[in-house]
């Protein structure tokens, strides 16, 4: 039975890690964007004088929303800070449980803002507010954004949670870990190597 669970929290898992995937390398065009959208309103307006007039309202919207895009798939890469020091000292069922633990607080947390951000965009619906700029914009539009991203960030957490508490109640603690913890300097190399096109590092004795 459990086996059967760990198997359908991990396909839901995989399908919102995906998902987030997708948004996070969206959030870093975002920011490429916002990057040639000032370096141009600062030429326009140094050699050519004139601006866009919309360049912070612009720029902070994507900037906005890409960081809140990028947390799902933050997550899915172990990438969020983490102090470690402690944990790794623990023995294994004490450990499995504070992994567990974290999660949870983070999904407090998550949830917590995923409620905010809703009431926020609920309120600017409600009364038709636009930002006070050239442009105008209806306020919903970035905070939806930026809200369905925290969105996406809440709901990994609560699969990451269930499929890993489901792991460790099936007796499967280290494959939990391995899921949690925080990347180790080897993982940390491997994927430098892999960004620079490097071949990755062999085995000690290896030829």
């Amino acid at each position: 039975m459990l086996s059967h669970l760990i198997t359908a929290a991990s396909v839901f898992r995989g399908i919102v890690a995906a998902l987030g995937a997708v948004m996070g390398y969206v959030a870093g065009w975002g920011f490429i964007v916002c990057a040639f959208f000032i370096t141009f309103d600062v030429v326009a307006r140094r050699f050519f004088g004139f601006s866009s007039k919309a360049t912070t309202e612009i720029t902070g919207y994507l900037l906005a929303f890409g960081i809140a895009w990028a947390l799902a798939h933050t997550l899915t890469k172990r990438a969020h800070v983490r102090i470690d020091v402690l944990i790794n000292r623990l023995p294994a069922r004490i450990r499995f449980g504070m992994h567990l633990l974290s999660l949870v607080a983070l999904a407090a947390f998550a949830g917590f803002l995923a409620k905010g951000a809703y009431d926020l965009v609920t309120e600017s619906l409600l009364f038709g507010a636009t930002d006070i700029s050239v442009l105008r914009t209806p306020l919903a539009i970035p905070q939806g954004l930026w809200a369905f991203g925290i969105a996406m960030f809440f709901l990994l957490i609560l699969a990451m949670l269930a499929e890993n508490l489901l792991l460790v109640l099936a007796g499967r603690g280290l494959e939990a870990e391995r899921n949690l913890h925080t990347r180790t300097y080897d993982e940390e190399a491997a994927e430098v190597l892999e960004a620079v096109g490097a071949p990755p590092p062999r085995p000690d004795g290896a030829r």
